[in-house]
């Protein structure tokens, strides 16, 4: 955990502020930017910490943000957590509120329908993004690289072919990973 001063915590509200008006599909689709941001250009957390927040997060029960207050948490502690959760829900949940009602009335207008379907596919390239980054410490480390890419075709194939509820992969992923299979 990391030294805390006003600017470094009001940098990282001001930031997932921003995030939140962009995380369409989710808070994970930002995944990519928040990487660049906490490791990359601050250095607050490693491609390690970075992974194993989201891992965690993820695993646990529970709506997936939580995996933006603990990467909060890494970084500053309980106030880091609480800024970066604050500053995920705040604009995307005011601007979810406002325009909620607005298209739900207008639904049936090409305007609306075109913006609905064109957002498929850009939240499905932001969700590929956010799982190649958090794959990308293991793929590239010789000793995992073959074990890593094993395990995220088997993922996609099952979830693909059968349907295989996240939860199930998780733990399968969790037991291969503690048995040192990965």
């Amino acid at each position: 955990m990391n030294a805390l001063s006003p600017a470094d915590l009001l940098d990282l509200f001001s930031r997932f502020l921003m995030l939140s008006l962009l995380s369409v599909g989710g808070a994970i689709s930002t995944a990519p930017e928040m990487h660049r941001f906490l490791v990359e250009q601050h250095g607050w957390l490693d491609d390690v910490g970075f992974t194993t927040s989201i891992a965690i997060a993820q695993a646990a029960p529970g709506p997936n943000l939580l995996f933006v207050a603990v990467l909060g948490y890494q970084v500053f502690g309980l106030t880091g957590a609480a800024a970066a959760l604050i500053g995920m829900l705040l604009p995307s949940t005011l601007v979810t509120l406002a325009i909620s009602r607005w298209g739900h009335a207008r639904r049936d207008t090409p305007g609306v329908r075109a913006f609905v379907h064109g957002l498929a596919p850009m939240t499905i390239s932001l969700l590929m993004a956010a799982g190649t980054v958090v794959a990308m410490p293991l793929v590239q480390a010789p000793e995992h690289r073959i074990g890593s890419l094993a395990l995220i075709l088997t993922t996609v194939v099952a979830m693909l072919l059968w349907r295989v509820s996240p939860i199930w992969l998780i733990a399968a992923g969790a037991l291969i990973g503690a048995l040192g299979l990965v």
